[in-house]
C-alpha cells in the first residue's frame, strides 16, 4: 500500500493541474457556443474505471445548458425494436452543444454481448455499421472523441469493496458489476475485437490508464483540450448599474413566512 501511494499523482500537484485545465475547458466551452461546434465525447471502460469521475471534473464549471451528460438507461420496449442507434441519435448535440456520453452505443459491443442481451446477428450487425454511423456523424461537422478508461483486475476488486464498504457508495455496487468479476476475460476478449473493428483513422480510440485516479483525469482532459483547435474568445464588456434609489418598498413582517430553521445554530 505504501508503494501505491508514492507513486500516486500527489493531490497537491493535481489541484492545481486540475483547475488550470477547467479554466480552459470554460473557454472551450465558450468557443463552442460562438463557434457553433458540436462537440462528442464518448467515455467507455470497465465498471469502476473511473469514467464518472472524470466526467464530473469536466463538467464542474461549465454551463449545463451547453455542455450536458447523456447517461441512457435500458432502452425500453418500443427503443428495442427501433434501429439500434436510434436513441443516441436523438442525444446528439446541436450548434454550440458539448454531449458528453456516460457509455454510449458501444453498450452492444460490450454489456450486451459479454452478457447475451443481444444476438450474434445484432452484435455483427453493430460493428458492421458503427464506423459508417460514426463517420457520418464526423462528415456532418460533429467532433467526436472516444475514451476507453482501462482499470486493472485488482484495482477494480478494491473500488468494488469500497463500494460494498461505504453505504454513501454502496448504490455505485450493481449487480452487474458483480458479474463483471466472474467475465473479466470476456470483457477483455469484447474489448479488443471492438477496437479490431471501430478504432480507425477517422474515430480512432484513446486509452486513458486509470488505476490512478488523479493521472487519468488529468492525462483525459489535458488530451481532449489538445485535440481541439479552439481560441479563447474575449467576453463582452457588462457595467452593473448603480442601484436605483428606494420608492417606499416595505417587507412583509417576518413571521408571515415560513423559514427554513436554523440548523447551524444547534452546532456551534
Amino acid at each position: 500500500m505504501a508503494e501505491e501511494q508514492r507513486q500516486r499523482f500527489g493531490k497537491k500537484a493535481y489541484e492545481k493541474e486540475l483547475l488550470r485545465l477547467q479554466q480552459e475547458l470554460v473557454k472551450l466551452q465558450e468557443w463552442v457556443r460562438v463557434e457553433g461546434a458540436r462537440v462528442v465525447v464518448i467515455f467507455e471502460g470497465r465498471d469502476a474505471a473511473g469514467k464518472g469521475g472524470a466526467i464530473k471534473r469536466v463538467t464542474e464549471y461549465l454551463n449545463p445548458r451547453i455542455a450536458r451528460v447523456a447517461a441512457l438507461p435500458t432502452p425500453t420496449e418500443r427503443q428495442r425494436t427501433q434501429w439500434y442507434f436510434q436513441r443516441y441519435v436523438e442525444q446528439l448535440p446541436a450548434a454550440g452543444e458539448i454531449v458528453l456520453f456516460d457509455r454510449s452505443w458501444y453498450n452492444r459491443a460490450g454489456v450486451e454481448r459479454v452478457m447475451g442481451f443481444c444476438t450474434d446477428e445484432e452484435y455483427w450487425q453493430f460493428l458492421h455499421q458503427c464506423p459508417t454511423f460514426e463517420r457520418m456523424l464526423i462528415e456532418s461537422g460533429i467532433l467526436l472523441r472516444k475514451y476507453w478508461f482501462s482499470v486493472s483486475d485488482t484495482e477494480q476488486e478494491r473500488r468494488f469493496r469500497d463500494r460494498l464498504e461505504d453505504p454513501m457508495k454502496r448504490w455505485k455496487l450493481s449487480p452487474m458489476d458483480v458479474e463483471s468479476i466472474r467475465h473479466w476475460e470476456d470483457y477483455s476478449r469484447a474489448k479488443d475485437e471492438m477496437f479490431v473493428y471501430t478504432d480507425t483513422p477517422d474515430s480512432p480510440w484513446h486509452v486513458v490508464e486509470s488505476d490512478d485516479k488523479r493521472r487519468a483525469r488529468i492525462n483525459m482532459i489535458a488530451h481532449l483540450l489538445s485535440t481541439v483547435a479552439y481560441h479563447e474568445i474575449s467576453p463582452p464588456k457588462i457595467d452593473l448599474p448603480p442601484r436605483p434609489a428606494p420608492r417606499g418598498y416595505q417587507r412583509p413582517p417576518r413571521d408571515l413566512q415560513k423559514y427554513v430553521p436554523d440548523r447551524t445554530a444547534t452546532l456551534e
